[in-house]
């Protein structure tokens, strides 16, 4: 299996691999996503969704032993279609991420696996909402991002780089103090994950319902260092259905030189939600979607992956926990809804 992974992930390649463990923030409504720090998909994994490496502990699968043992099996049924999929993991941003990434990438390079990884500590991240935080400056942002890209060291890797952190740029909410360093730090991350022989980088890009407009967020990718990455991500942590990311990501791509994506799978299966000002901040009726694969029958879509851990929380709305934070209740509609079917 490693000979072939070795060679995912790059522009002009078909396929790429991912992997990550905490959850999300939140963005501007109506086309932001939420994030948020925290820790822990329908079906057994499949041949392709093989490629990437399953956490055995994860919230969802410590959730479907403990309703097992108190004989809920009908809903440990359901839970568990998201405990046998591959998750993302997000490292802490507060403290020193070596630890939790060199423990994914050894378990994932024990089982043959890929890790799939999220970075998510960009100084002032979030513009203050949900996930507000990220590193104190941009020194302390470099030697986080620095001890992350190190512990990877030569493992099989995807990194989805910063949410938001781009598209925040081009729709004005990032304070306009500090758009050029961020710039500067993230081309100086993908130049420090790109350093791993294995590792496989996406900067983040946002989604087709955020209201950006293709060119500028183009322009933006571009001064964050996507040419030196192996493409952008969408739909990171939202709703937005695989036809209309993949339209979206043909047209960014064809403003980047035939740059490649990957598109966030976990919580699309029913799109969006159209009914209150924060759509993208715990809404109701949504669905598991199609599951994590480099089988994509599209040669700019390098894979489909569940980024968001779904049911971790994207905020304080609707009842929810704090942003991260796993909620059964939410996890279980979400496979309840994938059950059922589409819409």
């Amino acid at each position: 299996m490693y000979g072939p992974l070795r060679r995912l992930a790059r522009l002009g390649s078909p396929s790429v691999v991912l992997l990550g463990v905490l959850a999300i923030g939140c963005s501007l409504g109506g086309g932001g996503s939420p994030r948020g720090p925290a820790e822990g998909a329908s079906g057994a994994a499949g041949a392709e969704s093989g490629t990437f490496w399953v956490d055995p502990e994860s919230p969802a699968a410590r959730q479907a032993r403990e309703w097992e043992g108190e004989g809920r099996a009908d809903d440990a049924a359901l839970v568990r279609r998201i405990a046998e999929q591959p998750l993302a993991t997000w490292p802490p941003g507060e403290r020193d991420p070596a630890p939790r990434v060199r423990a994914v990438t050894e378990a994932a390079s024990d089982a043959g696996r890929t890790a799939v990884l999220v970075a998510y500590n960009i100084p002032h991240r979030d513009c203050g909402r949900y996930s507000r935080g990220g590193a104190a400056d941009g020194a302390a942002y470099e030697r986080w991002i620095g001890a992350f890209a190190g512990a990877i060291g030569d493992a099989e890797a995807v990194v989805v780089l910063e949410p938001d952190a781009v598209p925040h740029t081009a729709d004005g909410c990032t304070d306009p103090r500090y758009v050029e360093e961020r710039f500067a730090l993230l081309a100086a991350a993908v130049d420090a994950l790109k350093a791993g022989e294995n590792t496989r980088v996406y900067l983040d890009a946002g989604n087709p319902g955020w209201g950006t407009e293709p060119d500028r967020l183009a322009e933006a990718l571009g001064r964050a260092g996507v040419a030196r990455a192996d493409g952008f991500a969408l739909n990171v942590a939202n709703f937005q259905t695989l036809d209309a990311s993949t339209a979206y990501g043909r047209e960014l791509s064809g403003l980047l030189g035939g740059a490649h994506f990957v598109v966030d799978t976990s919580r699309n299966g029913n799109g969006p939600f159209d009914g209150d000002a924060e759509p993208w901040c715990n809404p109701p009726g949504r669905a598991l979607g199609t599951p994590p694969t480099t089988e994509t029958g599209d040669p700019l879509v390098d894979a489909y992956l569940w980024v968001k851990r779904p049911g971790e929380s994207d905020g304080e709305c609707r009842g929810g926990p704090p942003a991260g934070r796993w909620w059964p209740e939410y996890a279980l509609g979400l496979a309840r809804e994938a059950a059922r079917g589409p819409r």
